[in-house]
């Protein structure tokens, strides 16, 4: 699964409005800081999410490298005669822990994620475990947690300021808006502990029954997508100890 990013570059007249009609975020934010966002089906369920910034020539979109074609295309596909250009950037993701160098935003899902910054050079190899870091925030990430069953709000987007309920109409909005207004999540991501060997994949039970889906691992960290009515501090994945610690703040 890889990690490496993209960075394209929305720009016309229209490519403001164009992004607000689409995505879960409003895009006006990006006049303070970085918006995260997704891009949902007409059913609401997950496509792809990204990073948004103010930049001269436009909007600077910061995606999963796997996933820019696909999320380019789409996109084309909504334009119609929007006067909207859609390219890719030369610039490159730079990210880190610590205060914030000039011109870099904070990460707005979680403080534990540190800064994100777009630049001419290629970052250099350091030694963050980004994995980690984000399993202690409870971040969900495309390939991993993030598929096309997601539902964006099981997946915290709220909690890791990735959805607007103000902000008007966006593709999917309407099943998002019914799943925060009128349902309770019985499902979702949670942070569980881990003791013995146990694969992202594996099945959590608890009592013989089927409690969810163990996914990414550091450690005797992990993160799970459960039922949020059978899990306890006592489960199991094959033969490892799975305790849940309880939805995330």
């Amino acid at each position: 699964m890889t990690d490496a990013r993209r960075v394209l570059i929305i720009g016309g007249k229209d490519a403001h409005d164009f992004l607000q009609g689409l995505v879960t975020n409003d895009v006006n934010k990006i006049e303070t800081g970085l918006v995260y966002a997704a891009l949902l089906t007409p059913q609401g369920k997950f496509l792809v999410d990204f990073f948004l910034s103010k930049h001269p020539d436009g909007i600077l979109l910061d995606v999963q490298d796997d996933q820019a074609d696909a999320l380019a295309t789409r996109l084309s596909m909504y334009k119609l005669r929007a006067d909207v250009t859609i390219d890719r950037s030369p610039l490159h993701v730079h990210r880190g822990l610590g205060p914030a160098p000039e011109g870099a935003f904070a990460d707005p899902r979680s403080a534990k994620l540190g800064w994100r910054a777009y630049r001419d050079m290629p970052a250099t190899a350091e030694a963050t475990d980004w994995t980690e870091q984000r399993i202690a925030a409870c971040v969900p990430k495309t390939g991993a947690e993030l598929g096309p069953d997601s539902y964006i709000l099981e997946m915290g987007f709220e909690r890791l300021n990735g959805v607007d309920f103000k902000k008007g109409c966006y593709v999917g909005q309407e099943v998002t808006a019914r799943m925060k207004h009128k349902t309770e999540l019985r499902k979702g991501l949670a942070l569980v502990n881990v003791i013995g060997p146990a694969e992202p994949g594996a099945e959590i039970t608890a009592n013989g029954k089927p409690v969810g889906t163990l996914q990414s691992r550091v450690g005797d960290k992990a993160l799970a997508y459960l039922r949020f009515d059978r899990a306890s501090v006592d489960m199991m994945a094959g033969d490892a100890k799975v305790s849940w610690t309880g939805k995330p703040d």
